[in-house]
């Protein structure tokens, strides 16, 4: 017989497993609509599965993470990135006895604002958005959980838990924040999310930072002499052609990332224990009240990891190679942002019609927000063909 999953969690977040500080359903702040809550899935798993079901989540299958996607599709994606954050996400929060099930589900929806083509789309979108209030991709994020999914009958949006909401939330302008109610409190009066949330932060920061060296080398935008010079990654490498020295090259890479990535995982543990243990947060509320994160590498880690960062942003992120995929997609967003702005009617036929009622409220910036909502929502295929057909058209 199946057992009724909210009587077997019976009794609080302690009975759990979690320590005192940790989210659970039990002090979570709810959902914006009330619902009743699930038989066999707990509040996060439930905000877990909402996201994976959602459209934005399958579109990041073809969003680009560093690489334009249809390069090579051996390269991560805004997908395979988010999956790999969920997973250190969970590890971390397990060895911190957090919520495994809400630190997945803010990991899987953080990017989901993301436009395609990465950091440089964004920068077009929001270039273009200059005038209507700009566009960052955090904030979308939200925006995309909170009113852009439409799949439910009593709400729109994805109704998930305030705790999801707050942990995709990384940054806000004061003036934004001011119109989200308790949401936006922390970015008026100073504060912290969740510890979830913020291992969530320096999960996402992991994952980036080693697989984008990974992909970095296997390009041969970055040289494995000089890459060997910063010391969080030699020693890693040393480390495993020591144990392994008959590895392939390609292998003994694989091995030294993955030795890399437990290196930051275990200081990033560590460090956060010897803060939690100062601080003795004893409810998700104190953790909130923290002007400062609990959450957080050591000095020393902090220190060559910024080595790492100098690294990627001077000889992989600016590489010409790159600048010459990502000219191209700033172009493509420009145009379409303009074509459509001029005439709204190539739209979706839905958005045309939704276009036009904003415009009608709030002139052309309402008009302008329909456009970029959903020139966010593409994929990089889809925007490169969407292009395409839209001056094809637009000459004839």
């Amino acid at each position: 017989m199946a057992v009724d999953l909210l009587e077997a969690r019976g009794g609080g977040p302690d009975r759990a497993g979690f320590a005192p500080y940790a989210a659970s359903e039990f002090n979570s702040l709810g959902r914006q609509h009330s619902e009743p809550p699930d038989k066999f899935r707990t509040l996060y798993q439930r905000d877990c599965d909402r996201i994976i079901h959602a459209a934005a989540f399958r579109s990041l299958e073809y969003k680009t993470q560093v690489m334009v996607n249809h390069a090579d599709g051996s390269f991560r994606t805004r997908l395979t990135h988010s999956i790999e954050v969920a997973k250190l996400s969970r590890t971390l929060s397990r060895a911190l006895r957090l919520n495994e099930d809400l630190s997945e589900s803010i990991a899987l929806a953080h990017d989901l604002g993301h436009t395609p083509f990465g950091h440089a789309g964004q920068d077009a979108l929001d270039d273009c958005m200059k005038e209507y209030g700009g566009f960052e991709h955090n904030l979308q994020s939200l925006r995309v959980i909170d009113k852009l999914e439409h799949k439910y009958a009593n709400f729109r949006g994805l109704n998930l838990s305030f705790e999801t909401r707050e942990g995709v939330l990384k940054r806000c302008p004061k003036e934004i924040a001011k119109t989200l109610g308790p949401l936006g409190e922390r970015f008026l009066k100073g504060g912290s999310p969740t510890l979830e949330a913020q291992l969530v932060d320096f999960a996402d920061q992991i994952a980036y930072t080693n697989h984008d060296l990974d992909d970095g080398l296997r390009l041969g935008f970055l040289d494995l002499e000089e890459v060997r010079n910063l010391a969080l990654f030699s020693r890693a490498y040393d480390e495993a052609e020591k144990a392994s020295p008959k590895l392939s090259r390609h292998a003994l890479l694989h091995e030294a990332n993955r030795r890399m990535i437990t290196a930051m995982m275990e200081d990033l543990i560590l460090a956060t224990e010897k803060r939690i243990e100062q601080v003795q947060p004893d409810s998700p509320q104190a953790v909130r009240a923290c002007t400062e994160r609990l959450a957080g590498f050591s000095a020393e880690l902090r220190a060559e990891l910024s080595s790492v960062t100098r690294l990627l942003q001077e000889k992989y992120y600016h590489h010409h190679q790159l600048a010459q995929a990502t000219g191209q997609a700033v172009r493509v967003i420009r145009e379409l942002f303009r074509v459509f702005m001029d005439r709204p009617q190539l739209l979706p036929t839905e958005l045309h019609q939704r276009a036009h009622e904003k415009k009608a409220v709030r002139s052309e910036a309402g008009q302008a927000r329909v456009i970029a909502d959903y020139i966010a929502s593409l994929s990089d295929r889809h925007i490169l063909a969407e292009h395409r057909k839209i001056f094809d058209v637009a000459r004839n």
